[in-house]
Order: structure tokens, then sequence, then C-alpha cells
């Protein structure tokens, strides 16, 4: 169902300790636009060459971590068809009301054996990038504010019972799987990398003892020299930076992981990897992530930070 299913990710609502902080951080740091607030005090924000109307929505809590990550799907007949198929599958599903949260419509709501919540949604207002929608122009000013990603790209969930969580992801709503990382035994899965385009992975799920517990969210930008300029920003705005920059060996991808200031992590991405579904899945050993630089290429280190801490 690549492409006309489940299309990508579409939004995630992130906890923050301190709202005016993530909001300085997500806005005026990395440069997202804010498109609005809602009667639940939630702010909404968009990266610069998003169409829709917001992909990060930041809640104030008293823990840091994620409510939900959203995927958007081709239609509304597609979104009823895949709730029936989750049903069919034994996923209890619960239909959240259009406009529950701000410009979109219905959505879908399940929790997998992680212990994560996802979501599917058809319908979300277009906001624009900027650039028009004819004779475009190739970027706007807002790509030149802040770290400025284009995307938000994926996220890595970490969570018991992956290998579940692999199978109805596969099975039911027609991901495939890219890339995976072996126990330490390997007998079974660490990591999956799971995708619903040709990208290196749209989501990715950890082997961790702790239910829905959220380990990163990735922005896409545009070249390696894009990453290098956002670890001069996180610099210039002391944002503490765990690791990178960085080639993964895993989805070659060009890598900072820092924190926003509650304590969740995020990832400057750069995309080098286009898979698609007739591709065998790449297998990364355990002892590969080190001593073949799946996790940091450059030193062929493994960061312990990367295996404990979550939000």
């Amino acid at each position: 169902m690549a492409m006309t299913g489940v299309l990508r990710p579409g939004h995630v609502q992130i906890r923050v300790l301190d709202l005016d902080e993530g909001v300085r951080h997500y806005r005026d740091v990395m440069g997202m636009e804010e498109t609005g607030r809602d009667e639940q005090g939630r702010v909404y924000l968009k990266c610069w060459d998003e169409i829709d109307h917001a992909s990060v929505v930041l809640r104030q809590a008293d823990r840091a971590g994620l409510d939900f990550i959203g995927f958007k799907v081709l239609n509304v007949k597609t979104l009823n068809q895949l709730e029936a198929d989750l049903k069919e599958y034994g996923v209890k599903t619960e239909r959240i009301p259009a406009r529950e949260m701000l410009e979109t419509g219905e959505r879908v709501r399940f929790v997998v054996a992680s212990g994560h919540t996802i979501e599917l949604y058809a319908e979300k207002a277009p906001h624009g990038n900027g650039c028009g929608g004819v004779n475009p122009t190739p970027w706007s000013p807002q790509s030149e504010r802040g770290i400025a990603p284009r995307r938000l790209d994926h996220a890595l969930l970490y969570g018991p019972n992956i290998e579940e969580v692999r199978k109805l992801f596969v099975d039911v709503l027609g991901f495939t799987l890219v890339e995976h990382i072996l126990t330490p035994d390997g007998k079974a899965n660490q990591v999956i990398f799971l995708s619903c385009s040709i990208k290196s992975h749209d989501i990715a799920f950890g082997e961790f003892p702790e239910p829905g517990k959220l380990h990163h969210c990735s922005f896409l930008m545009d070249s390696w020299d894009h990453v290098l300029r956002a670890g001069d920003i996180m610099s210039m705005h002391k944002v503490p930076v765990d690791i990178g920059p960085t080639r993964h060996g895993v989805t070659r991808g060009c890598t900072i992981y820092a924190f926003d200031p509650s304590g969740n992590r995020f990832e400057t991405f750069k995309e080098d990897r286009t898979p698609y579904p007739d591709h065998a899945p790449l297998t990364w050993t355990f002892d590969g992530l080190v001593g073949e630089g799946g996790l940091d290429y450059v030193q062929r280190k493994l960061h312990e930070t990367f295996l404990t801490v979550v939000s």
C-alpha cells in the first residue's frame, strides 16, 4: 500500500514541562512556524516545507515524552478501510472527532504492543510552504529562519514487544521492514526500521522494558552542510547535544541528536537512502553498532545514552 494507503508521518504531540520554553525552542531555535493555539492550551507548529497546518503539537505536562504520533492516509475511504482492517486484526480503535485538533479531520486512534498511541487521519487543512502553487519559488523566507528543517521525518519509539508491533505495521498498515538491528544473541530484533514510502524509515521501534517511551523525533535537513549549520545554531543557543555531528551506518543518515528544554531528544537528519519495497531488509548485528559503525560511523562508538535515555 506504499504511497496509496499510509502516506507519511503527519504529526506528533509532544509533552513539555514549560510551554513557553518549548515554544521558544521549536519556533525560535528550530525555526518552525507557529500556526495556532487551541482552547486546551496546545501550540501548533510546522516546518517550512510542509504543506499541512501543523506537524508538531506541544502540550504542557508534568512529565516529558510523546502523547501520540499520527500518520496521514490517502483519503477518508482509506481511513475507514484501515480502521476495519485493524479491528479485524484484533486491535481496539477509537474515533477522535474532527477539529479536536485544530484544522484536522477525524482520527482513528489505537495503542500498539509497545505501549505507544498511534493515529491515522485523512484530512488536515492546507497551510502552504510560502513558495506558491503556480510558478513556485524553490524556497521561502521561512527556510532561512533558525535550524529550518524541511519536515517532520520520523520518530524512534522505545517499548516492549516490538516483534508484535512489526507484524501490525507490515501486515495491516502496509509498511516495509527496511533495516533491523539484532539483539546481542542474534535471535531477535533490537531495533526495527519501517517505511511506508521509499525513505530509510518513517518510524522505528527499539526493544525496551518500559512501554510508551520516546527516543527521538527527527527533522529532515537539506544537506550535510545544513546539519552542520544546525549544530552551530544549537551551540549558539546552548542546546545540549547528545551525539554528532556524524553519520549513521544504519540508514546512512547524517545526524545530530540533541535535547529540547524538557529533555525530549530530537534529531536533525539528512536522508541518504531510498529503499524500495522490493529491496530486502538490511541486517545489523548488535556488535555492528560499534565495530562496523552502525550508530556512529565516524567514531565507531556506541554512545550509552542512545540505549538508555528516553522521555
